[in-house]
């Protein structure tokens, strides 16, 4: 009998509590759908314009990709712009890259590359190729892309460059996968959709705070003056997103939303392989700013928070009128998110098929979880690109 009236006596206390964190987390998830995240869908695209130039030189980075860059250099040797060229950085690779770029490269009017033999131990050899290409660039625009990736248009360079004005050092491109199916592709082009909304929206909103290397351009002066990774060399990731966190700012960072711009890429095929690199993305968010780590961290509890609360609270009060507040609340968000989301997908070129938005809302909450639990355990970190 004890036992019970203490029960009932914890559940009493705790049930404020919870009902008060489901509605700060809503609300606090509401402000961002509805005042950031749909800035995405109100931003302009920069038509492009006909002979307008000013030199571009694509740096691509190269380990054992023999047989994508044999699909992807005719692809960009044909881009419309009149001042490019395209530099391969050819890092150490063992499947006949080299003997290809030096019999092929001739064929290819705007194509040179670089050859690695040995990187510095000390170094991340992704962060040594890119500083070796983006030194040896004979123009000041650098646009980076990487050797699984395919231009979406013959305008890729032109649509970009199109963003770089006057007062402008860093253009931020969108990098979406190939559909295919299975689970574990539309997860990838699910988080993918995600992290495009966040970094361009907060672009928008004059906080950037990453870029992703497979679309994503910026002057050379800026890389130097800034002496481009030396804060990070160490480090075995963020060659794109810890060097936008130092540089990028609300005044000198557009975004570019041209569906002519989109660079797609093969998205991972096995958990493994995709486990791997999610472990590398995230443990470089340690080091972003504070104040981009402060609200990209309570987005996720929130959102977290938000169904977890809806969840436990839903059975709680089933008998009591107080259980339509809740579902009310908890699905003003979802339809409010589903309709930002279904309007940024249009933007996006359709990467997504809408009508699953928000069963992986929820399956994100899961996801955040896991993975903010397993960025905690220490792991020996290894220099390799994959």
């Amino acid at each position: 009998m004890h036992s019970d009236f203490t029960n009932s006596l914890i559940l009493t206390a705790l049930i404020p509590l919870l009902f008060s964190i489901f509605i700060i987390s809503v609300a606090f998830q509401l402000y961002f759908i509805l005042f950031v995240f749909a800035k995405v869908i109100q931003q302009d695209t920069p038509i492009i314009p006909i002979g307008k130039s000013h030199g571009v030189s694509v740096i691509v980075c190269a380990w054992n990709e023999l047989v994508n860059l044999k699909e992807l250099l005719p692809l960009l040797n044909a881009q419309e712009y009149p001042t490019f060229e395209v530099i391969i950085v050819d890092d150490r690779s063992w499947d006949g890259t080299f003997d290809y770029l030096l019999g092929e490269c001739s064929e290819y009017q705007k194509v040179r590359f670089l050859r690695i033999d040995q990187t510095p131990e000390h170094l991340s050899s992704k962060k040594y190729a890119l500083t070796l290409g983006i030194k040896s660039a004979k123009y000041e625009t650098i646009l980076l892309t990487d050797a699984d990736c395919r231009p979406q248009s013959i305008n890729w360079i032109a649509g970009m460059a199109e963003c770089l004005s006057t007062d402008k050092e860093i253009v931020l491109g969108f990098s979406p996968y190939f559909s295919e199916k299975g689970f574990l592709n539309n997860l990838i082009r699910y988080e993918t959709f995600i992290t495009a909304i966040q970094y361009f929206s907060f672009a928008i909103t004059g906080v950037p705070y990453m870029g992703v290397g497979r679309n994503l351009m910026y002057k050379k002066s800026l890389f130097l003056q800034n002496k481009g990774f030396a804060k990070h060399t160490n480090i075995l990731g963020g060659d794109d997103d810890l060097f936008m966190n130092d540089v990028a700012n609300d005044k000198n960072t557009a975004v570019c939303l041209n569906p002519n711009t989109f660079m797609y890429s093969f998205p991972k095929t096995t958990w493994e392989t995709w486990y791997r690199q999610k472990r590398r993305h995230l443990s470089v968010g340690k080091y972003y700013q504070f104040k981009n780590k402060a609200l990209l961290g309570a987005l996720a509890s929130t959102q977290i928070l938000s169904w977890i609360s809806f969840i436990i609270l839903a059975p709680l009060f089933r008998h009591n009128p107080v259980v339509f507040w809740v579902l009310g609340v908890f699905l003003l968000r979802l339809i409010s998110q589903w309709i930002i989301f279904f309007k940024a997908n249009k933007r996006f070129d359709n990467t997504l098929e809408t009508f699953t938005f928000p069963f992986w809302d929820g399956i994100f909450a899961l996801y955040f979880l896991i993975m903010g639990i397993n960025n905690f355990i220490p792991r020996r970190q290894k220099m390799r690109w994959r």
